[in-house]
């Protein structure tokens, strides 16, 4: 480490503060960060210091000259012992312009008006060795922070367009560039150290992303194209940590694509060069998981699926666009699936429920078993999918249609088959709740061909089924019966009443549905019978 000492000089006295400044083998500086700036200049504004009650003791004039002789002279000692001492492995290491050190100096103006807080607050920085410097850059930042660098034409004009540009428009004797509202004085200065290193890559190792993609912001300024194909390297090869930071880098490398830098190699980690590879990629990982028979990843894979694909649904989707987020590329794609699961417990079910198949041993009737549950249990998670992206009214139209499934159902053991009532008490729920909007002929099958095998499961629903809701279904029917037309309500209703007056609580309870279907045919009917003419 190398010290610099920043100078404050104020009427009748002189401080001295010293401001580490870490210097590398190739003779480059680390620019102090704004916290060192802000305690330098805390130590030149003593505002919170407390006055003393009592006033200084009167010196006489002779007194007070010899005084400030003493001071002249100790500074000047100091002055002497700031210079930063350059080693010949730097001298050997440095690329030319040698660059062999900085110098950070303080001014202040001799007399301090009595609002200090105004003042505009000045830092000068050297790059290079001392006094060779032909070029002053002043830059103007926040609240009256202004920094003044020293550099040299050569070095700037070589790696910057901007600097090229100034320089060029202005006199061969312009030594004064000044830029108004910089945003990030630190940065800026440490941009520009940039162009003084021989390798750029050893300075951003180690360097975090959003220190890096500030330096690029401004090397994008400054028309540092060297410096910014250092960046884009780094940010390649680096990780990117949380959805917030790869957005800040993707943001600012889509930015750079009409700067003719290659910029691909960044994009293809959230990009693929591939034409429309998501339709495909989408059924394998549907695929894995519904032939998979671990139960712990299976089940963690499913919630942690369904969760992406609702937040994808969430988005604001591009018709045009082939990508993941494409809403009819995905459930194209999961209708295919479901076909595929469908089929499969189909075959499944005619191979249970024959009559000699309950006298195979049971290493042959098991894995039979648990495939045809994790079938019906794949349809219950793809139907859970669909219905989160509104699009489950297909589904209902294909589980209404299944008229041979549901007469296999009651040769089938209960303990296995009402794995597929509990798909059915699904269609109802999303249906009750308005998720699903199938039409009427589907509502009307739906109950047709899957209420009765839904109450002969009834009674394992509710002891067998943690995850079954008993009111939460039953309000589903009720509303889905509901939505038929009278005379379909009517059929529908005696048919429960049946049913529940011989099983009671192991019958789903539809009363509260049964006394709106009573209101309305009973109590206050919406035609008269005198005036009433059919309905269309």
């Amino acid at each position: 480490m190398a010290e610099i000492r920043v100078k404050k000089v104020e009427q009748g006295q002189t401080k001295i503060r010293n401001v580490p400044i870490a210097v590398t083998p190739e003779g480059f500086w680390c620019c102090p960060s704004p916290v060192m700036f802000q305690k330098t200049l805390k130590a030149q504004h003593p505002l919170n210091k407390p006055r003393s009650s009592s006033s200084p003791p009167t010196k006489n004039p002779s007194d007070h000259k010899k005084h400030s002789q003493e001071l002249e002279k100790k500074s000047s000692r100091a002055s002497s012992k700031s210079e930063t001492v350059v080693t010949d492995d730097q001298r050997k290491n440095a690329f030319e312009p040698p660059v062999l050190g900085a110098a950070i100096v303080a001014e202040r103006a001799a007399v301090r008006p009595p609002n200090t807080e105004n003042l505009p607050r000045k830092v000068s920085i050297e790059f290079g060795e001392p006094g060779t410097g032909d070029l002053k850059v002043v830059l103007f930042g926040k609240q009256g922070f202004i920094v003044k660098l020293s550099v040299h034409k050569l070095v700037v004009e070589e790696n910057s367009t901007f600097f090229a540009q100034k320089l060029l428009a202005q006199q061969p004797s312009f030594h004064c560039i000044e830029i108004d509202d910089c945003e990030d004085v630190e940065t800026y200065v440490e941009t520009v150290g940039l162009m003084y290193c021989k390798d750029l890559k050893q300075r951003l190792i180690k360097q975090s992303v959003s220190r890096v993609l500030r330096i690029l912001k401004v090397a994008e300024q400054l028309g540092f194209k060297t410096c910014m194909e250092s960046c884009l390297d780094f940010l390649e090869a680096v990780p990117w940590v949380g959805e917030e930071e790869e957005e800040r880098v993707v943001s600012s490398v889509l930015r750079l694509q009409s700067e003719g830098i290659g910029v691909s190699p960044i994009l293809k980690r959230v990009a693929s060069d591939v034409s429309k590879p998501a339709k495909d990629t989408l059924s394998n990982v549907l695929q894995l998981v519904l032939k998979s028979n671990e139960e712990k990843g299976r089940r963690e894979m499913k919630s942690i699926v369904l969760k992406l694909l609702r937040e994808n649904n969430n988005n604001k989707f591009n018709p045009n666009s082939s990508s993941l987020t494409s809403v009819d590329l995905c459930n194209d794609t999961i209708y295919a699936s479901c076909m595929t699961c469908l089929g499969s417990l189909l075959v499944l079910f005619r191979q249970v429920a024959q009559p000699e198949f309950t006298e195979q041993p049971i290493a042959v009737k098991d894995p039979v078993v648990k495939q045809m549950v994790l079938e019906a249990d794949n349809l219950s998670w793809l139907l859970d999918i669909l219905a989160d992206r509104h699009a489950a009214d297909e589904y209902a139209v294909m589980w209404a249609s299944q008229q041979e499934l549901a007469g296999l159902h009651p040769r089938v053991p209960i303990v296995n088959r009402h794995h597929i009532s509990c798909i059915t008490a699904r269609l109802f729920v999303g249906i009750g709740r308005g998720e699903i909007l199938s039409s009427k002929d589907t509502r009307h099958l739906l109950l047709k061909t899957w209420l009765q095998p839904l109450i002969d499961d009834y009674s394992w629903l509710q002891h067998g089924c943690k995850s079954f809701d008993r009111k939460v279904v039953e309000e589903g029917i009720g509303r889905t019966i509901l939505t038929l037309p009278l005379e379909d309500q009517q059929i529908v209703m005696l048919g429960w009443l049946s049913s529940f007056l011989k099983a009671g609580d192991n019958c789903p309870n539809l009363q509260k549905a049964f006394e709106v279907w009573w209101r309305r045919t009973f109590v206050r009917p919406y035609t008269e019978q005198s005036n009433s003419q059919p309905l269309d």
